[in-house]
């Protein structure tokens, strides 16, 4: 039996008497020091993972103002403060040992726009993405563009000085900085902005740390310009932190933001700024550039800069073939075609022009295409090229490239490209020879890389592909980092050109030479104690105090070692994840984790589950248990064995007997099992299967709710149930029994619909699928027969709907059998019967590859039970033991000519298509199938952006999730659902989606067949 787990490690006795007495002084944010909360905040999208005291999480600039000032007292100067945003770091800039500050919680409130001036003021937890969707009714953008752009929040990106595509045209974030509110080590909070000499001195002769800093800082510029002058690199990036060159703006006025963006948190804590936006450009065209390899990109890069392009992004082939594989190739393959005379695409350049006049556009990409026309073929030229007109089209492409960015953590093998020497920067005219060389050190080492970037501002990441879990392969962290540090010095270039310095800070005084005590008297002025973020940049003299190593901080690898292999192999769905954060996506309307956006809990989300996921199977080898052997053990149990062991534990649970599985299973019973994840996480991570595997386990030590027996018998219950609806429909109905109902965890149950199949097949003419019933099928039948699988939500509570499909094939000249209902057992999966799960999923197969052996196509209604026979069967049964079951329209789209035919004349009409999230995520293209099957109609289908509609099969019936389930459904779907409503006009794929806009509005919405039948009865 799996025991309980205690955690390795307490908060510290010192650290308590600090959040106590914070608490006490009227801290009204959350404090949260369980393992869980710190273990979520331990990793960032680097190599390391570093344990901190506490997680806090200020709810305005007071909160922040008051930890501060504590953390200021004599009494608590050991105390360390780390700032957090959006944790999308690749170099451990927010890992801490002391206590994370995360503002992204809470203090992401955009706080004014003003258009007319151009700025706009926002909280420092506000994400990219949200400001700019904010801005755009205005007409207006924040500039820097970051392949992180959906999780990435504007207070991380001042501290970093972010920047990306498109910087030698629209700079770093610094460059859009107006003003910063930042909290000092005193509590105070200072407004900071460029200063004229007058004000100036009026600054500096105030009697406190304001008046101390500019004061001081301006003498230690004034003191040290020509060291400045020359130890400062002449780049686009120039992100080394303390940023003395830029002290004076070009104005000569005196700009402290200059030092505070890029400084990572270890000045102050900034918690506003306002921004300057800019207009958005009316017009784009990106010219899209393909090459037989990278090299040929790279040195055609230097040469395109001449035909003046906003921005040139490169991808080399590596990066290509993991977006090929990838269904975002989908939306964006027919700009990268591939013709029979070409040769492979091993790189391409992507070269991006806008402005607000469209005749200026097009005079540039008429110039460069007549370039690219005469050169095409050539000796190292490119060989063909494309063009995307207008931002939803330049959107599709762009988002490749950042899902690109993702995709590289998830090559096969232990071996997996990791960011630590990724964002190297050189004068863009040496790029070419620099990468040459670059990738002939890691040639040398044998290695695999990835690589992208910027070749416009010189900067292309590089991620060599090492495993971190093999105690041989860690070394080569400082063997490459050293070889790649004397190589951007050769090249007059920088280790850290867009990512910041964090861990590799060790590097500081390298680069700066008799600079960097000027940059240590910075940091003393700002933290004398060094409390805030230690060991990143600087760290003040006289003190002791020691910059971080790259390899004197603990790394992922380092403890994923500790479990063995055969389970590290088995539970790759969670180790594999590398902390790229794309889970914490803030759009309502993207699928993505509706449990993250709904309750803002790191832990909610697919990182924090997979975090939690790998320090349980951490623990358990640390006690000797193998949950693989402990699983099968449980599948092979009788069904009551082990009943009193579990009410034992469970009474010790309820006593609050520690077991840091219990933290584990709160975030695992949080999750949707929308499957959103496992498509849209570029690594993959299946926190579906991850959370079967854990419930399995987990209820083999304690007693399961009423309420999972309930749901995981349903499938089987409800075929005898629906001979005798009217009794259970009053059961679920009645007001005296929702008590009871409640108190078992179910808050309702959906109706039985009252109608039967086997009654109502005779009077529609269709036969059930039967071996003998297929076998007596001429081939000529067979070739016009499809079977139709059944699911028990549509079967028995929205038998209407299965008999409209059975008469639309019907109408249609097909002949549709209905093949005998077996449970699918996806309610087994979804909680952890996995045991139940597999016998039925053996048994349901056999009868469904009996069918498929007469070579009839398999169709299913329900996209969420059709898909779990590729993701769920495919996964516990081999892939090739499965029979294909598509999707309606995934086999309708390919006999089009008979919906032509009976649809060419009915009046024209429009629909919103509401899709299921695991359709929409895992079958991308099957979208676009509905949209060509209604044109065949004369119908336009519409499909807005929409998230989760918050039901996800069982989860918003069962009275945990209640007020989840509603919050996610208020955040994306009621917008468009009350919108139309009473228009007739939505239809939606997915039972439970249905079913919930049934239960939140009172509103019947059907499903897009049954709107294609109406039209032909219609007409």
């Amino acid at each position: 039996m799996i025991p309980a787990l205690t955690p390795t490690s307490v908060t510290q006795e010192t650290y308590l008497a600090f959040l106590s007495t914070l608490q006490a002084q009227g801290f009204e944010g959350d404090i949260n020091t369980d393992y869980g909360h710190r273990l979520a905040q331990a990793t960032d999208n680097s190599i390391y993972q570093l344990l901190p005291q506490a997680v806090l999480y200020p709810r305005h600039k007071e909160d922040v103002a008051l930890l501060a000032r504590l953390a200021g007292r004599e009494a608590f100067r050991h105390i360390v403060l780390s700032p957090r945003g959006g944790g999308t770091g690749t170099n451990g800039q927010s890992l801490s040992d002391g206590i994370v500050v995360d503002l992204s919680r809470f203090m992401n409130r955009i706080l004014e726009i003003n258009p007319e001036q151009g700025w706009a003021r926002v909280e420092a937890g506000v994400v990219k993405d949200q400001l700019n969707r904010a801005l755009a009714p205005h007409g207006l953008f924040f500039a820097p563009e970051l392949s992180t752009s959906n999780r990435a929040t504007i207070g991380g990106m001042i501290n970093t000085d972010a920047s990306g595509q498109g910087s030698v045209r629209y700079g770093k974030t610094r460059d859009h900085v107006l003003e910063l509110g930042t909290v000092l080590l005193d509590g105070s909070l200072w407004q900071s902005a460029p200063l004229d000499d007058a004000v100036l001195q009026r600054y500096q002769q105030r009697d406190d740390l304001v008046g101390q800093l500019h004061r001081e800082l301006d003498a230690l510029h004034r003191e040290n310009r020509e060291l400045i002058e020359s130890r400062f690199p002449k780049l686009n990036r120039c992100l080394t932190g303390y940023d003395l060159a830029h002290l004076r703006d070009e104005n000569g006025r005196f700009d402290l933001n200059s030092l505070l963006c890029g400084s990572e948190g270890s000045l102050g804590f900034i918690v506003e700024a306002r921004l300057r936006v800019l207009p958005l450009p009316r017009f784009a065209t990106l010219v899209n550039i393909k090459y037989a390899s990278f090299d040929h990109a790279l040195r055609d890069a230097k040469a395109l800069m001449n035909w003046q392009p906003c921005s040139i992004e490169t991808v080399d082939s590596r990066v290509l073939q993991l977006a090929m594989a990838d269904i975002v190739w989908d939306s964006v393959r027919d700009y990268f075609p591939r013709r029979a005379e070409e040769p492979p695409i091993r790189g391409i350049n992507l070269v991006e022009y806008t402005g607000n006049s469209r005749e200026e556009v097009e005079r540039k990409v008429k110039a460069l295409s007549r370039h690219l026309e005469r050169q095409a073929g050539g000796e190292g030229q490119s060989f063909g090229f494309t063009l995307a007109h207008g931002e939803t089209e330049i959107k599709k492409i762009w988002a490749m490239r950042k899902r690109a960015v993702g995709l590289l953590g998830n090559g096969k093998g232990e071996r997996r490209p990791i960011p630590f020497v990724e964002d190297t920067a050189v004068p863009p005219g040496h790029l070419a020879d620099f990468i040459g060389e670059f990738r002939a050190v890691l040639d040398r080492h044998g290695l695999d890389y990835g690589m992208f970037g910027h070749v416009d501002a010189g900067v292309l990441h590089v991620r060599p592909a090492i495993d971190m879990k093999d105690p041989d392969q860690e070394p080569l962290i400082r063997t490459i980092t050293d070889e790649v540090v004397r190589l951007t010095q050769k090249y007059h270039g920088l280790l850290w050109g867009e990512h910041g310095k964090g861990v590799r800070s060790e590097y500081a005084p390298a680069f700066f030479g008799p600079l960097y005590p000027v940059l240590q008297r910075v940091k003393a002025l700002f933290d004398p104690h060094n409390q805030l973020n230690p060991g990143k940049i600087a760290t003040p003299a006289g003190t002791g105090a020691e910059l971080l190593r790259i390899d004197g901080v603990p790394t992922r690898g380092q403890f994923d070692r500790q479990i063995p292999v055969l389970v590290r192999q088995e539970y790759q769905s969670a180790l594999g994840c590398n902390g790229n954060g794309a889970c914490y996506n803030f759009d309502p309307d993207d699928a993505m984790c509706p449990s993250w956006k709904a309750t803002r809990q790191r832990l909610q989300s697919p990182k924090g589950r997979a975090t939690l996921a790998r320090e349980w199977l951490r623990l358990l080898a640390g006690q000797g248990v193998d949950p693989l052997v402990e699983s099968a053990r449980l599948r092979r149990a009788a069904p009551f064995a082990g009943l009193w062991s579990r009410l034992r534990n469970s009474l010790a649970k309820r006593r609050g007997a520690t077991d840091f599985s219990h933290q584990v299973h709160e975030a695992m019973a949080g999750c949707l099992a929308c499957k959103s994840c496992v498509s849209q996480c570029p690594i993959k991570v299946d926190i579906p299967d991850l959370r079967a595997r854990f419930m399995e386990l987990y209820y083999g030590r304690y007693l399961r709710p009423v309420s999972h027996y309930l749901v995981a018998s349903l499938e089987h219950l409800v075929p005898w149930l629906a001979k005798w609806p009217a009794p259970y429909n009053w059961l679920i109905d009645s007001r005296a029994l929702r008590g009871v109902w409640r108190r078992i965890g179910l808050v309702d149950s959906p109706r039985l619909s009252g109608m039967r199949l086997d009654r109502a097949l005779p009077a529609l003419g269709i036969d059930w699928a039967t071996p003998e019933r297929l076998a007596s099928l001429s081939p000529a039948e067979r070739d016009n027969t499809v079977v139709l699988v059944q699911d028990a939500f549509t079967s028995y509570f929205e038998t209407r709907l299965v008999l409209d499909v059975l008469a639309l094939l019907t109408k249609l000249g097909f002949r549709p059998l209905l093949a005998p209902f077996l449970p699918n057992g996806k309610p087994l999966h979804v909680h952890g019967f996995l045991g139940a799960f597999h016998k039925g999923a053996h048994k349901n197969n056999a009868m469904l590859r009996q069918l498929a052996d007469f070579g009839v196509p398999l169709v299913g209604v329900d996209p969420s039970m059709t898909l779990s026979y590729r993701h769920e069967y495919a996964k516990a049964l081999g892939a090739e033991q499965v029979p294909a079951v598509l999707l309606l329209q995934e086999w309708l789209v390919g006999r089009r000519d008979r919906l032509r035919a009976l649809g060419s004349n009915l009046k024209p009409a429009e629909y919103l298509l509401l899709p299921h999230c695991t359709e929409k995520t895992a079958a991308t293209a099957a979208i676009r199938d509905w949209q060509a099957l209604f044109s065949d109609f004369n119908l336009t289908l519409q499909v807005p952006n929409l998230g989760c509609c918050g039901m996800a099969g069982t989860y918003g019936h069962e009275t945990a999730n209640r007020e989840t389930s509603r919050q996610i459904y208020e955040q994306s779907w009621a917008r468009v659902t009350r919108a139309a409503a009473n228009q007739g006009r939505l239809v939606a794929t997915g039972y439970s989606c249905r079913s919930q806009v049934k239960r939140v509005e009172g509103e019947t919405i059907h499903h897009p067949l049954q709107v294609l039948l109406a039209r032909l009865e219609e007409g």
